[in-house]
């Protein structure tokens, strides 16, 4: 099968013919149909985070189950699912307590690039090729643990579905878990990309107040004005925490960063009024460091992490699904173009320019 291998950090990534094995003990085997093209494979190109090379990238796919391996209980052949960025073992003390995106076990594994059973599906001329978050779905098949495939109804086209494996999640539970909005509050949020446009919808869906979007990007201003937002800000032109002041009378009750800037995150929690909250769901570089004043933590003011938008996978992306069909979550005017997968490295070029808002590879 094809699949987009990353040899090198800084380098493009090479399209081969790579070898996959059978699925195992409660595994399913992926023919995948689609896979958004995000910021955070980006990152790890670049080398702004670790991950053991040579990788085969993509971590938001979707997808028709073909073959299912042992021990499997909740999938069969034929159905449609969304591979999810982050497994979940269903027996630590967070799954437990229904907050499976902070499971800690999903992390480990992405870093020495394995399966959750800790061993390799992919080769390429006898040597292990390492997965990306245990799914690596720029390839025209993946294996994957059945926990990290959710099964959605089939009517719900995967070219757009596939946007909830990670950024479209992310930015919708950011806004409806993480911050907790409620119908009149005030939010701004800072980036209009994929995550940040989704975080637009769903403050629109969850009936906030006054909704204001940060960017310094005029065209992605303008759709985040199409999906709902009452004010926008170029930050060229003013001071967005300042203008943010103005237009809420002296601060948000949630303040969302979705770029991944320390200094964004700073302008983002200097947003929000005593007693708001400050969501950060963009991806910094490791080792970047934010600074902030200390007494405004005295003030009630909280700055706090979204991992994947604290979803319950299996029960909020069918949700999702749902929405989206009844018209209620157009996450597909997040898509700017789509791709095949001989196109990799050029969508990754246009998300690095920020001439697009979401590259999708069709298989």
């Amino acid at each position: 099968m094809k699949a987009a291998v990353l040899y090198e950090n800084n380098k493009p990534v090479k399209v081969e013919d790579v070898v996959l094995d059978e699925p195992q003990n409660q595994e399913v085997l992926v023919r995948m149909v689609a896979t958004g093209v995000c910021h955070t494979d980006l990152h790890f190109v670049k080398g702004e985070m670790p991950q053991p090379l040579p990788v085969v990238l993509g971590h938001e796919g979707a997808g028709v189950v073909e073959k299912v391996g042992t021990n499997v209980s909740t999938l069969q052949p034929g159905d449609h699912v969304v591979l999810m960025v982050a497994y979940s073992c269903g027996k630590c003390r967070y799954c437990v307590c229904g907050q499976p995106a902070m499971c800690p076990e999903w992390l480990g594994y992405h870093m020495m690039g394995t399966l959750p059973d800790a061993t390799k599906r992919l080769h390429r001329n006898g040597e292990d090729l390492n997965h990306f978050f245990s799914q690596s779905s720029f390839a025209e098949y993946a294996v994957v643990h059945e926990r990290s495939a959710i099964k959605i109804r089939k009517d719900a086209p995967l070219e757009t579905m596939c946007l909830l494996g990670c950024g479209t999640t992310t930015g919708i539970g950011s806004v409806l878990n993480t911050a907790g909005l409620r119908a009149g509050d005030s939010i701004v949020i800072y980036g209009c990309g994929g995550v940040g446009l989704s975080a637009v919808i769903a403050a629109n869906l969850g009936g906030a107040g006054k909704l204001i979007a940060v960017d310094t990007n005029d065209i992605k201003l303008e759709k985040a004005k199409e999906l709902g937002a009452d004010y926008v800000i170029n930050p060229t032109q003013e001071d967005p925490p300042q203008r943010v002041m103005e237009i809420t009378n002296g601060g948000a009750d949630h303040a969302i960063e979705c770029i991944g800037n320390t200094n964004v995150m700073a302008q983002a929690f200097a947003s929000i009024h005593a007693g708001g909250k400050c969501v950060i769901a963009g991806m910094a570089p490791m080792g970047a460091m934010v600074s902030t004043a200390p007494f405004e933590f005295l003030l009630g003011k909280t700055i706090t992490g979204s991992v994947q938008g604290h979803i319950r996978a299996a029960v909020d992306v069918p949700k999702y699904a749902d929405l989206y069909m009844a018209g209620k979550l157009p996450i597909d005017k997040l898509v700017s173009k789509y791709y095949a997968l001989e196109q990799i490295n050029e969508a990754f070029g246009a998300l690095e320019k920020g001439e697009i808002i979401r590259g999708v590879v069709r298989f």
